[in-house]
Formats: C-alpha cells, structure tokens, sequence
C-alpha cells in the first residue's frame, strides 16, 4: 500500500497541474476571442514615418529640490494650459472644473492670488490672450470661446469646420491681426474619450482656423494624430503644431516664399508634445506629459495590444500605465532640442510657460501650478 500510495501521488499533482494549465489557457483563449470579436478596431500607426528617439541631457529636479513651489494648491484642479497677459502681470489657467482661473503671480508663495474668473460650462485647455486683453479658449467639449476681459462674457465663435464637429479643441493662438489658430485634437472623440484615440491609431486631429472678421472657420492640415499645442514664431510668419501621438511638431507658414506650405519643425521627440510657448528669448518651452518609454512604444507598434487595453477600459475603466516621467524640453528657433527639465513626479505635465526667472508647469492631473526656480536650476544649454 505505501508503494501504491507514494506512487499515485505524483499522478494526482501532475494530472491536477496538468487541469491548472488547460483551465488557464482555455480561459485567456476565450478572452482572446471575445476581445477579437470586439467591434472596436485598432490600426497600425505609420512608424516608418518615426526615427530613432533622441536623446536629452535633461536636468532631473526631484519637488524636494530646493526652489520647488506649489501654487494654488487645492484651487487648481488640473490647470491644463497656462497663459501669462504681461500688460496685466496676470496669468490665467483652465482648470478640470470648467473654472478659468485668474493667478496674479508674486516672488512670495503666499501673496500669488488665485481667483475664479469665468466658468465656460466645459473644459478649458488652451488658452490665448489678444491685443486687447480678451481671452481665448479652446474648450475641449464646447470648442473655440471667446471670454470678454471687460465683463466675463463667454461667446461661442466657433463648434465645426467643413461640415464635422469639433470633438476636442485643444490648443490655442491669435495672432496680431485678430486670426485665431486652434487645433482640433480628435473630431472623433472628446475629452472624456480621448484615449480611445490613442488606441484606435487613427489620425482624426485638425488644425484649423478662425477669422473673426468673416467668421469663418477652415481645415488648414488634416489627418493628424491628436492635434495638440499651437504656437507662433516671433515675427508671426509660421504657426507650430505638435502632433502628440507621433511626438512630432510642423509648421505651417503663414508669410513669405513658404506661405501656405507644411513642413516639419521637430520630430523623434524623447515623449509626447502637449502645449509649447514661446518665452520670448529665442526658445520655445515643450511639456511632454509622457516620456517615450518602452511600455508605450510596444503599445503603439502592436495594434492587438491596444485592442485588449480599448477592451478593458471600456469594461473595467483601468489602463496599464505607459509612462515613468514627464516634464519640459526647451528647443531653439529652428527646432532643436538644447536641454529640458523631467521628474519621475512630473507625469501628466500639459504646460510649461517661462515668466520672469520662473518655469510654470500645468498639469491635467494635480491640483496647483508647478513652479520652478530657474535661477537656482539654470538650464544646461546642449552646445
């Protein structure tokens, strides 16, 4: 019996592991399939278009640092995009709430005043000041707004261009004369959804553009993937246009020999763009919310993987996390990348405006505005 007994054992465990086994491939096999017979469909991203990522001597700066400062803290739920009026030495920052806020800034921590201006009903990401002080918003379940500086009223400029809706209107610039250059991230989805646009892998982003005098809005680039921050060179003959999901910024001129004509200002950027301004000292401050980590570049090459994460964000609300750190690359006149700022903390940076001796940081996930202190960091200029 003992022999018997000693040798049925192994039979037991190995038949029962043998059991374990089937049941677990049979049960990632029928979710394999239920997944495929998903109606959502996910398609190749044209990766031959991409080169190889560069690399950035960035300056790391832990929010321990010294000269690290949190604004608005509790005020400002995720202050997407940051804006700073220099005739009124007042910066203003869209929040998750619907809330623009208006941030008077100051040296000293406790005397920067954060005060609710105007609630556009939406979500205020880019935002633009002209001329005469009012304010623009690409809002991004409404679309173009106006806000009037004198009495806070919100106007409706603009929801389609060519017959299609805005479904996320992202970033925002006006020029001297009066025309407004915004880009629509995704007519497909909007804000809420906008990460299905990232896992369908097609381009739905336009630039477009808004002409106060005839109200009349036009597509000036077509077919980007997500259509993202919008800048203007310093002598306003060409807009940039960040395209995030390709980690690519063009330009379209707007003066000169090259008037009406696209071509590439930065590619191969080390995460993906979100907003860009120009500091008006020769260099133009990037947030990237998302490095290009290697979680993300195996999500964006295999279609397959992104149909199982649409599948399980649609049924269980999670996604696996695709990112380890965020911040700001700062490139020159020409599109060159000379340094940057990062942090395994800054994830989800929208934003970096540089005011004075101070980088401002946005974020669609914190409640505050980051600020750095650039005179105890100073940036390490790439020769």
């Amino acid at each position: 019996m003992a022999k018997l007994t000693e040798i049925s054992k192994p039979k037991a465990s190995t038949s029962w592991g043998s059991g374990l086994l089937f049941f677990t491939v049979a049960i990632v096999a029928v979710a394999l399939i239920v997944v495929q017979l998903d109606t959502y469909e996910t398609v190749a991203y044209p990766l031959h278009e991409l080169g190889e990522t560069m690399y950035v001597p960035a300056r790391k700066n832990s929010a321990s640092l010294s000269g690290v400062e949190k604004i608005g803290s509790g005020q400002l739920i995720a202050p997407e995009d940051i804006i700073y009026d220099p005739k009124s030495g007042v910066a203003y920052t869209g929040c998750h709430d619907g809330w623009i806020k208006r941030v008077t800034l100051s040296d000293s921590l406790t005397e920067s005043v954060v005060e609710n201006w105007v609630n556009t009903g939406g979500r205020p990401l880019g935002l633009a000041v002209d001329e005469s002080g009012d304010v623009f918003v690409a809002d991004g379940y409404k679309g173009l707004l106006k806000v009037s500086i004198d009495d806070g009223k919100v106007e409706l400029l603009t929801d389609e261009a060519e017959g299609v809706k805005v479904g996320l209107a992202d970033g925002v610039v006006v020029t001297k004369s009066g025309m407004v250059y915004f880009t629509d991230a995704t007519y497909k989805y909007n804000y809420r959804s906008a990460l299905n646009d990232l896992l369908e892998g097609r381009p739905h982003g336009r630039l477009l553009s808004y002409d106060p005098s005839t109200k009349q809005t036009k597509v000036i680039a077509r077919d980007l993937y997500f259509a993202n921050g919008v800048e203007l060179s310093p002598d306003q003959d060409f807009v940039i246009f960040c395209e995030t999901f390709m980690r690519r910024c063009s330009r379209y001129y707007l003066e000169g020999e090259k008037k009406g004509t696209i071509d590439i200002f930065a590619k191969n950027l080390p995460g993906l763009p979100d907003n860009v301004r120009y500091d008006g000292n020769g260099h133009y401050w990037m947030a990237l919310p998302w490095d290009n980590s290697l979680m993300f570049t195996y999500t964006q090459k295999y279609p397959f993987v992104r149909k199982i994460f649409a599948f399980t964000l649609k049924h269980l609300r999670k996604m696996p996390d695709l990112m380890k750190f965020g911040g700001v690359i700062v490139l020159d006149l020409e599109g060159k990348v000379v340094g940057g700022y990062y942090d395994e903390t800054w994830g989800m940076t929208s934003a970096g405006v540089k005011i004075g001796e101070s980088l401002y940081l946005g974020s669609v996930t914190k409640p505050y505005i980051t600020r750095l202190n650039l005179t105890q960091h100073p940036l390490s200029l790439i020769s």
